[in-house]
């Protein structure tokens, strides 16, 4: 009998996956990071991409919250075999997938080879038909969130324009730069008085991981303070959604057309096509790590 899981399996193993993960991440808390996720993720669907993203902020997994939604299972019942993958997938707009996280992130850390085996099995089925697996991470240094980022194909550090908020975005980027040199870091400025503020803010954050860090760091966006982004929050309604005009959503909009602009052309002048191992080839890389 035609088993469809092996039939999608079969097809994944044919088809190349394309799918790149994107760690994001910050130094602390309160700094947007959960946010800006969720509205850039959106703006790369609404831009014709094909997304997921993970919530695996364990402390504050709140992404459905942000989308309006309500997980009922998440990752933890995936791996303990009470749900399958399509059972835990919510469906956000602009064809955006979202899978919790949940308490199944601190799991990961223990996984058996066949447990692993299982889910590296059960997301290549998903990601032939992905070109971005967003991952929105804890803040913080610890080895969980280290993992997750040295394991990813970029990272976006968020950062404000708060002293405090500056140097743990330089503490994170500083460790990521030991653990792998060829890690692609890009800043994300959020809660900038302006535009020039916000510039401010990235070349100075720029200048100290080149000075101490010997790393090169690029700028992904500048999002304005926007009082709107708690109003949408409180809705639970994503900004781009709540209110698309406000400067925020145009803001993180004009991000994710630059990102999506600036990866074609460095493909293209590098005459080369993508290459990213997808979300398994990620947790591959991630399990090693973890133990």
């Amino acid at each position: 009998m035609y088993d469809q899981a092996s039939g999608l399996r079969k097809l994944a193993q044919e088809k190349k996956s394309s799918a790149k993960t994107i760690v994001i991440t910050s130094g602390k808390g309160g700094v947007g990071k959960s946010s800006f996720a969720v509205n850039f993720a959106l703006s790369l669907g609404k831009k014709g991409k094909r997304v997921a993203i993970l919530d695996a902020d364990l402390g504050l997994a709140n992404l459905d919250l942000l989308l309006g939604m309500s997980a009922t299972y998440n990752l933890k019942h995936l791996l303990e075999g009470q749900k399958r993958l399509s059972e835990i997938i919510l469906s956000a707009p602009y064809g955006v997938k979202l899978i919790p996280g949940g308490s199944g992130i601190v799991e990961l850390a223990n996984l058996s080879e066949l447990k692993l085996k299982g889910l590296i099995e059960a997301f290549g089925v998903l990601d032939p038909y992905l070109d971005y697996f967003i991952i929105d991470t804890g803040a913080g240094i610890n080895k969980q969130v280290l993992a997750f980022a040295l394991a990813a194909d970029e990272v976006f550090v968020v950062t404000t324009p708060e002293p405090t908020a500056q140097a743990d975005a330089y503490g994170i980027i500083n460790v990521l730069q030991k653990g792998n040199l060829a890690l692609p870091v890009n800043i994300v400025v959020n809660q900038a008085d302006s535009i020039f503020h916000g510039e401010m803010v990235y070349q100075r954050l720029k200048l100290i991981c080149k000075k101490f860090a010997a790393k090169d760091v690029g700028l992904i966006g500048i999002i304005p303070s926007d009082i709107t982004v708690s109003k949408a929050i409180r809705h639970q309604v994503p900004l781009i959604i709540y209110q698309p005009k406000s400067k925020a959503a145009v803001a993180i909009d004009q991000a994710a057309s630059c990102y999506l602009a600036i990866s074609a052309s460095t493909l293209s002048e590098k005459n080369q096509v993508p290459t990213h191992k997808g979300f398994s080839g990620f947790l591959e890389r991630m399990a090693r790590l973890l133990r």
